[in-house]
């Protein structure tokens, strides 16, 4: 019986190196081999024209590729790109073009599906279905950025790990994908362009630091207290703002960087200047900036927008505390495609029911 085919990108360098001289190829083949895996993209074992027919043809009894295909776009107003990624075992997974003046940033996933309940987002209420890959999540990158060139003639300047799934619940696969972004013989990307957004993970934060992970930080925060942060995002009963500011002090003292709070802004839920207070006071124990978001409408009008003319009240307090803040505001809401809306609404076609919402829980 033949052995399942492996995942090419799923092989280190020294694991495509061993691959290609057990098929009795010399050495300078798995170069070829890699970078087509990494640098060309190529989205087939056949397409790799620089490789004699015969070398395909075994390569291709061992092993295989398994690119995301785009099976959907919709095109917001402002230019925002919402795309539905078809993974190889049939599930959607969504990104998004986000372009603004300054920036063109790719918006990726890290999971199909979330597994954390975040109350006030979409993602959190599909079940999790798996971990992405890294090629999968490079895939991602690739394709936004060939969107990007076809209908704005610009490159990618930044890339955030924020769309559907927890990053740091998928840390391997995140790591490598960093590095393959990053990396002369990938996409060459600087880490300063790369922000990875957690729920808060205080185990996972302090491996960050030990092992020095080089992008940028980011902790979706969303409230200063334990109690209200609870009421908001489940993941704070195991993870509260005790042990995440700690281990954010390890990840920052080992690895020389601020981080950002994500907060966003819920009218008469997190909005006022006594929240401020509070927020200043988490600010003062880390080296922190802060970024307000927007709220985007998820359907079941728990929660309301704060009015402009307060977020810049907010955000002066802040600033007056010497607080770097900036107000985020959203793009990409008329498709579903904002903050805390992905949640595969416009897919074609969805395999195992990881769309069906999980059980409404009634809260006092």
């Amino acid at each position: 019986m033949n052995a399942k085919p492996i995942d090419l990108r799923e092989l280190s360098k020294e694991e495509v190196i061993a691959l290609v001289a057990e098929l009795g190829e010399k050495p300078y083949r798995a170069a070829q081999v890699w970078e087509w895996l990494w640098k060309t993209h190529a989205p087939s074992i056949e397409a790799m024209s620089n490789l004699s027919k015969d070398f395909r043809a075994k390569l291709a009894e061992r092993a295989v590729l398994r690119p995301l295909v785009i099976a959907e776009q919709q095109k917001s107003d402002d230019g925002t790109i919402k795309c539905a990624f078809r993974t190889w075992d049939g599930h959607i997974v969504e990104g998004v073009l986000i372009p603004t003046e300054k920036r063109i940033t790719a918006c990726v996933s890290s999971q199909i599906g979330c597994s954390l309940d975040c109350d006030f987002c979409a993602t959190g209420r599909l079940k999790r279905v798996r971990n992405l890959s890294a090629g999968e999540i490079v895939d991602q990158v690739v394709q936004i950025a060939r969107l990007a060139e076809e209908h704005l003639k610009r490159p990618l300047t930044n890339i955030v790990y924020m769309g559907m799934g927890e990053p740091l619940l998928n840390y391997t696969n995140t790591m490598r994908s960093a590095e393959r972004i990053n990396a002369e013989d990938g996409l060459g990307m600087s880490y300063r362009r790369i922000t990875v957004s957690t729920a808060g993970l205080a185990k996972q934060i302090r491996e960050l630091g030990d092992d020095g992970a080089k992008f940028n930080l980011a902790l979706s925060l969303h409230a200063a207290t334990d109690e209200k942060r609870s009421s908001l995002m489940p993941i704070n009963d195991t993870n509260n703002l005790e042990e995440l500011l700690s281990a954010l002090r390890h990840y920052t003292r080992l690895t020389r960087k601020d981080i950002t709070f994500e907060y966003i802004l819920f009218r008469d839920f997190n909005d006022s200047l006594e929240d401020a207070r509070d927020l200043v006071r988490l600010c003062s124990k880390v080296d922190a900036k802060v970024n307000l978001i927007e709220y985007n409408a998820t359907d079941d009008g728990r929660f309301q927008r704060t009015p402009i003319e307060q977020a810049l009240k907010f955000q002066n307090y802040l600033e007056s505390k010497g607080i770097t803040t900036r107000i985020r505001r959203s793009r990409g809401r008329d498709i579903d495609a904002a903050c805390g809306q992905l949640a595969n609404k416009n897919e074609p076609a969805v395999k195992g029911g990881e769309r069906v919402m999980k059980s409404a829980v009634t809260k006092d």
